[in-house]
């Protein structure tokens, strides 16, 4: 099957020329335009999410020869959830050459995290089936190296650990705020505030909602912790 220009460059941007194309074509092909002749993204976005698992299980494994289970976990959740995905997706610009239908278009489907998610799971799976499990290696490896070597302060759960603090003190849960968001649809840039009862704000920047409310949690900890010192 011959690929466009576009696909041809997400290729090279991903790293893997596809021997079988009809692979990437259905793996950036979403369920609103799918149909019997044109098969979507949905079962690759199973055996990928499985594949990336795996893959990050391995990594955490080799990295910390010491670390519990639940030292892992927390981990192996921050390098395969759906925002580190999204996020390993808009570096691709993955958006710009996933297929949809025109109402998914028109409601901004090609920046939706749960749709370059998904889709990034697919890619995944379609390198797999394309070349197997070291090729599918080398391009998780490749595209998540800046998330891996920060893992430890993404797994923290900044959110959860501040609502458990003020909720000790007896105050009310924080309040997130979305200030601003900026930049590329493909690549935006989001500013978020957490308030506290008491009029206390930290803020932060992130390319997607609920990353922005974590880093906002992360920087409101450390403003506290800094008052109590």
């Amino acid at each position: 099957m011959r690929i466009s220009a576009e696909i041809t460059a997400f290729c090279d941007r991903l790293g893997h020329r596809f021997t079988r194309t009809e692979l990437v074509v259905r793996a950036l092909t979403h369920a609103s335009i799918g149909s019997s002749t044109r098969p979507d993204n949905q079962r690759l976005e199973f055996l990928g999410d499985r594949v990336l698992g795996l893959v990050m299980a391995e990594v955490l494994l080799a990295a910390d020869r010491a670390a519990a289970e639940g030292q892992l976990a927390p981990r192996f959740n921050a390098l395969v959830r759906r925002e580190a995905l999204a996020e390993v997706a808009r570096g691709l610009d993955l958006g710009a050459v996933l297929r949809m239908g025109r109402s998914e278009m028109l409601t901004g489907g090609r920046r939706k995290e749960a749709l370059l998610a998904d889709a990034m799971e697919a890619v995944i799976a379609a390198v797999y089936l394309d070349a197997g499990l070291e090729a599918a290696r080398g391009v998780i490896l490749r595209h998540w190296r800046g998330l891996i070597d920060n893992v430890d302060a993404d797994a923290r759960d900044a959110k959860t650990t501040l609502q458990e603090l003020v909720q000790a003190r007896g105050e009310p849960p924080p309040a997130y705020t979305e200030l601003a968001r900026e930049g590329p649809p493909h690549a935006p840039l989001f500013t978020i505030a957490v308030q506290l009862a008491d009029g206390t704000e930290a803020q932060a920047q992130a390319g997607s909602k609920r990353q922005g409310e974590q880093e906002a949690a992360r920087a409101m900890l450390q403003r506290l912790e800094n008052k109590d010192e």
